[in-house]
């Protein structure tokens, strides 16, 4: 039995799907996640990251664990008492979906130093375990999804700054091979897209996929931190902007890892924009 938390998220829904196809036995779990959000058949329980007790009915007599860090809440997760759970349900093996920022922004509390925390724990737990640090998600361009329903516009700063972002089906592909087969035990993987595109780009990206114009307005750096101050920490604010307007030369790598553990090149931003193109319409 593998269990994939945060099943109801962008990795974790595809991770599920994927199992299933592979013939695993597969437990979602999340908050909330119900019937209506897993593939017929699954076996699914809510439980709560940050409340370690919730997850032992989930993982007793668990193989392996997908652990996604929490998100933003990440900083109330006890990675201990999770590890510890985990062991006692009787996993053996852990993938953890951590962050870029563990190398690349190691000062920085909510990028680098709160998932270092957490794969500390992991790696320390006496379980065969592998870590997946991705960069920026292909589908962090949602965020995009009303204004360009509404009046095919798209705003955000730094318009031709270029990140390799990644897709998130192809996070989920390379923790399910990591779940599934022993050889990844002890690596650490960096997931990133085939190429650096921009904000630009990725505009015209999804404007391709619609078949129709869509403008792209760059927003001052002042104008976005506005934007991101509703819905975002100040410290996580300021370091977002920083890699989406400064990156360091490791933030813009393109890895090979990806096409190392799946055998072939990561999928491109417009092949995300062309599959989800619904949600822009």
């Amino acid at each position: 039995m593998i269990v994939v938390t945060g099943a109801t998220g962008n990795v974790g829904r595809e991770l599920v799907r994927v199992l299933v196809d592979a013939g695993e036995q597969v437990t979602a779990t999340s908050r909330n996640v119900s019937d209506a959000q897993v593939p017929t058949g699954v076996r699914w329980m809510r439980a709560d990251l940050t409340d370690a007790e919730s997850l032992g009915p989930v993982l007793d007599g668990a193989d392996a664990l997908f652990l996604q860090n929490g998100g933003a809440s990440l900083p109330l997760l006890r990675g201990r008492d999770l590890l510890d759970a985990a062991k006692a349900g009787g996993v053996g093996r852990v993938v953890l979906l951590s962050s870029q920022g563990v190398s690349t922004r190691p000062e920085s509390e909510s990028h680098g130093r709160l998932a270092g925390v957490l794969e500390d724990a992991v790696t320390q737990a006496g379980m065969d375990w592998t870590i997946l640090r991705p960069g920026g998600f292909h589908s962090n361009a949602l965020a995009w999804a009303e204004p360009v329903r509404a009046h095919r516009t798209v705003a955000a700063p730094f318009g031709d700054v270029g990140l390799p972002t990644v897709d998130p089906a192809d996070i989920a592909e390379v923790a399910a091979v990591a779940l599934r087969e022993g050889e990844h035990s002890g690596r650490v993987y960096e997931l990133t897209g085939p190429d650096l595109t921009t904000p630009r780009e990725r505009a015209e990206a999804i404007a391709a996929a619609l078949g129709e114009p869509v403008r792209f307005v760059e927003q001052s750096r002042e104008e976005a931190r506005a934007q991101m101050l509703a819905f975002m920490p100040e410290p996580v604010v300021e370091t977002t902007l920083a890699i989406l307007g400064e990156p360091t030369p490791d933030e813009r790598r393109i890895s090979p890892d990806v096409e190392r553990v799946l055998g072939r090149a990561p999928r491109a931003f417009a092949d995300w924009a062309l599959r989800h193109a619904a949600a822009f319409r």
